[in-house]
């Protein structure tokens, strides 16, 4: 069965708009794993891939206090964060493979600035700003959770 030229034409159009759309909506279906650090608990969704990880929460209007994304790689090494298409002013929390977290910084909204980890990690937890302060939340202590159970 052949299609016309131009009915291949308008269905790829369609095709890219969707796509552009879609590039434009924030991620909201990924993987989620609770976290706790002493007897806070975090709902965190889980980007563990490179088009998720590229994505992260950009495009996201809102977040609820207790959520998060929690950011994966496959090994330790030096994480950098920027915060270009992202609304939300975020906390973001680079964690060692045993759940401790090793730098933490505030990160603007929408900007290009590089935010980096102190050394290798494998993890960054990204929560509104201001969260880990609120929570008495430091450099060297530790996460709990199924992802860090394995380095225990």
């Amino acid at each position: 069965m052949k299609l016309p030229l131009r009915i291949l034409a308008a269905l790829a159009t369609a095709v890219a708009l969707h796509a552009a759309h879609a590039a434009d909506e924030p991620q909201m279906n990924l993987p989620r794993v609770r976290l706790s650090v002493g007897l806070h608990q975090i709902d965190a969704q889980v980007a563990q891939n490179n088009d998720e990880r590229m994505v992260g929460l950009m495009f996201r209007r809102q977040m609820p206090q207790h959520e998060g994304m929690l950011f994966v790689f496959e090994q330790p090494s030096m994480q950098c964060f920027w915060m270009k298409n992202t609304l939300l002013p975020l906390s973001a929390a680079f964690v060692a493979d045993d759940g401790t977290i090793v730098n933490l910084v505030d990160m603007k909204p929408q900007t290009t600035d590089s935010h980096c980890s102190l050394k290798p990690v494998r993890y960054v937890l990204e929560m509104n700003q201001g969260w880990f302060a609120k929570k008495g939340i430091k450099a060297g202590t530790k996460l709990a959770g199924q992802p860090f159970e394995a380095a225990r």
